[in-house]
Formats: C-alpha cells, sequence, structure tokens
C-alpha cells in the first residue's frame, strides 16, 4: 500500500439520485481493501433501501441525516455515525436543506458501483421514472432493491 493524499475539494465524482458521491480513495492492502467517499446530499427523495455486498460506515460532518438500516430509522447528527452490515437494507434521507459525509465501504465495489450508476442513471429524475436503469445498473454490481 502506498501513501494518499487527496485535498479539499479532489476526487472523482459520481452524481447519484441521493447526492453527490465523491471518491477520495481505494485502498487495498494485506489487511483488505477499503473505499472513502464524500457524499454532498440535498433535502430530495429518498432512493430506495438497498442491499449491496460490501459493508458501510456513515460519518456524518455536516446537517442531519435519518439512516434506515433494516427498517430502524436512526437520527445521525455532526459527529455520530452509523454502520449497515454487508447484505442488510439501507438508504437515508436528509433532514433540512443538505448534508455532508463520509461513506466507508469494504471491499472495491462501491466505486465502480457509483461510476455505473451515475453514467446509466439521471440524477435529476425521481427514482420511480429511472427504475428500469436502476435494476439493470443494480443488477451489475450484486446490489438488490429490498422488496424488489
Amino acid at each position: 500500500m502506498t501513501t494518499i493524499h487527496v485535498r479539499p475539494g479532489e476526487g472523482r465524482h459520481y452524481p447519484m439520485i441521493d447526492g453527490d458521491h465523491v471518491a477520495k480513495a481505494a485502498v487495498e492492502g494485506d489487511g483488505g481493501a477499503f473505499e472513502v467517499f464524500e457524499v454532498v446530499a440535498p433535502a430530495r427523495e429518498t432512493a430506495p433501501p438497498h442491499v449491496s455486498p460490501w459493508a458501510g460506515v456513515l460519518y456524518l460532518l455536516e446537517g442531519r441525516l435519518r439512516a434506515f438500516v433494516d427498517g430502524t430509522p436512526h437520527e445521525v447528527e455532526p459527529g455520530g455515525l452509523v454502520v449497515a452490515p454487508a447484505g442488510t437494507p439501507v438508504t437515508f434521507e436528509v433532514v433540512g436543506d443538505t448534508a455532508r459525509f463520509l461513506a466507508i465501504t469494504t471491499g472495491l465495489g462501491a466505486g465502480r458501483f457509483f461510476a455505473d450508476f451515475s453514467e446509466s442513471v439521471r440524477a435529476d429524475l425521481p427514482p420511480e421514472q429511472s427504475m428500469d436503469s436502476i435494476l439493470s445498473v443494480t443488477r451489475r454490481h450484486g446490489v438488490a432493491l429490498a422488496g424488489a
């Protein structure tokens, strides 16, 4: 593993229906792999709960969120975090105007998923208007919509 240094504002942007996901680092070494994303999420319709093959940590930097993990709501304020195990339905909604958080995921699959999703699904449409594209992308990456 080599040293990674990312300055504020740097990273690859993946505009998605639940916010702008900025890839900050993908790290792979003897101890495993993980990815770090900065997410800036405006208040808008909540993305459908989804189940992914990677675990995730959401660490809130600014704003307020309500994170839903396996159907249970968690009120998250700055400095708070929520851990979602792999294979667990998860989504979030912004409480207020906007929220900014770090998302740390296990493995190296989330970045590939975000890249494909941002290229295949229009971020300016409500999820129900893009469902065919959403389902196509999720299937390609082992992600499933809860209840679908």
